[in-house]
């Protein structure tokens, strides 16, 4: 440990990322500070210090972002700073030439140039940027309609190259590396989602099969809530279509929402799918995550109830075909919401679902429950108590009351929802509820794998033809197979 300095005391809650460049160190920190007023005081913002003095009452604040703005991550490069951006929950990102000077006022005084980005985005990652010298940065973007494309962007010539999408390569075998110019296009431009697919043999232009929309739902208390729908132009009915919506709505995690090949079989054959970014997962503002949790996870599943009756008011999916899906603790939703309105999904898949939480709060035997009191609570707080047993889906079951069809899938080695959780729970709504409910509730247990089920892709993808063949089934549509 010898020649290792500390930076910063450590605080409870204050996260500080460090970059060298030409003698200093740029740092990305959310510790509080009393320079400017302008400032939420919530989120990272960015500050400087030499390298040779790393106090903290030395380091100079280099700005600030707007309150609509939130960095979550930066990369440095000799010439250039890239920032990680998240704008009202659409991903965004920027590069600020360097060096740069302490005490801008406002990020926009730095001319950022922001990367050319298809609309409908809503993954967006760094590639292999390991040559601190280059002016190129790559890119990886994904979105429910584009596949995995790598993205070049030279930030010197502010011209961005496509580099290679998933399921085939741009061949610029016949000339030089084709670039264009970001000039061309606007935010709200779908030209960078042409460009994917253009020169790649035999790629489809799936943009043009599958539709993406951003939709703002208002909640129960007028909050609105990002739903991002997915289905096919030519399959889709409209008042008519079966559905699935997804939610986690936990830790501040955000739902993946990136390509996936899965979902084309139930596109095609008419579904929509819908992921709802509810309160307690990752919102773009730190305050997103925390408006979920703890005395406020009522919250989450309003959210998620809303957002269920805005796809059939919106005649997205039939108001009787509408399933739900669930993982670990973003479970807690469907299973919460049908306790409440439990006519409102026809079917629900819970996989390992976090399910009899007040029981798991109370036993700090288990692996994760003194991390977990910080997210949800601790039920030896009488307040605490009070609030988990509002929602525990568990605690909470209706007797002789119809419940929709389940799938409720358990692992026996996990180590983070017990197994037996999703068995008592399939236990209590079968003696609570009618005969038909009852033989309508399927408990399928996983007896090798743990908490992410079993490895390899073969078995993820019987474990996804299962859920959708329950789920075809259910809805009555196994004919049109």
């Amino acid at each position: 440990m010898a020649g290792l300095r500390r930076t910063r005391e450590r605080v409870p809650g204050v996260q500080c990322f460090l970059e060298h460049h030409n003698g200093f160190f740029y740092i990305l920190t959310n510790a509080p500070t009393n320079t400017s007023s302008e400032w939420s005081g919530e989120g990272y913002y960015l500050t400087r210090c030499l390298v040779d003095n790393t106090e903290a009452s030395d380091w100079q604040t280099v700005f600030f972002p707007d309150d609509d703005i939130v960095i979550q991550d930066m990369d440095m490069f000799n010439d250039y700073l890239v920032l990680f951006l998240n704008k009202k929950g659409s991903p965004m990102l920027c590069s600020i030439d360097m060096p740069i000077k302490a005490n801008t006022k406002h990020m926009e005084d730095l001319s950022p140039w922001y990367f050319p980005l298809p609309a409908d985005s809503c993954s967006v990652a760094p590639g292999s940027n390991h040559d601190f010298q280059s002016s190129i940065y790559r890119v990886v973007l994904s979105s429910p309609v584009i596949p995995d494309t790598i993205v070049d962007y030279d930030v010197s010539r502010r011209l961005f190259s496509v580099v290679q999408q998933e399921g085939g390569v741009i061949d610029h075998s016949d000339s030089s590396t084709t670039w264009y110019s970001a000039d061309r296009f606007t935010e709200n431009s779908s030209s960078l989602t042409e460009r994917t697919s253009e020169g790649v043999d035999g790629q489809l232009e799936l943009s043009d099969a599958y539709i993406c929309e951003r939709r703002e739902v208002s909640s129960h208390d007028g909050v609105e809530v990002p739903l991002t729908i997915l289905y096919s132009r030519e399959a889709w009915k409209k008042s008519e279509s079966p559905g699935i919506l997804i939610g986690y709505g936990a830790y501040g995690e955000a739902l993946d929402k990136s390509w996936c090949t899965n979902r084309l079989s139930m596109l095609d054959r008419g579904w929509v799918i819908a992921f709802a970014d509810v309160r307690g997962g990752d919102g773009g503002d730190f305050s997103w995550h925390k408006s979920g949790t703890r005395s406020l996870k009522q919250n989450s599943i309003q959210d998620f109830v809303y957002s269920a009756n805005y796809l059939i008011e919106k005649g997205y999916v039939h108001r009787h075909h509408l399933a739900a899906i669930g993982y670990s603790a973003g479970a807690i939703l469907p299973a919460a919401a049908m306790n409440i309105h439990p006519s409102l999904f026809r079917a629900a898949i819970l996989k390992v679902p976090f399910v009899d939480v007040l029981n798991t709060l109370s036993d700090s035997n288990l692996p994760l429950t003194l991390l977990d009191h910080e997210e949800f609570g601790n039920p030896d707080i009488e307040t605490d108590f009070r609030s988990i047993l509002s929602y525990s889906p568990y605690d909470n079951i209706r007797r002789d009351v119809c419940y929709p069809s389940m799938l409720v899938e358990t692992s026996f080695h996990d180590s983070r929802v017990g197994v037996w959780e999703g068995a008592k729970w399939v236990a209590k709504i079968r003696e609570n509820t009618c005969h038909d409910c009852s033989r309508a509730v399927i408990l399928r247990t996983n007896m090798s794998g743990g908490h992410f089920g079993e490895g390899g892709r073969y078995a993820q993808c019987e474990e996804t033809a299962f859920d959708y063949a329950f789920l075809i089934k259910v809805m009555g549509h196994h004919n049109n197979i």
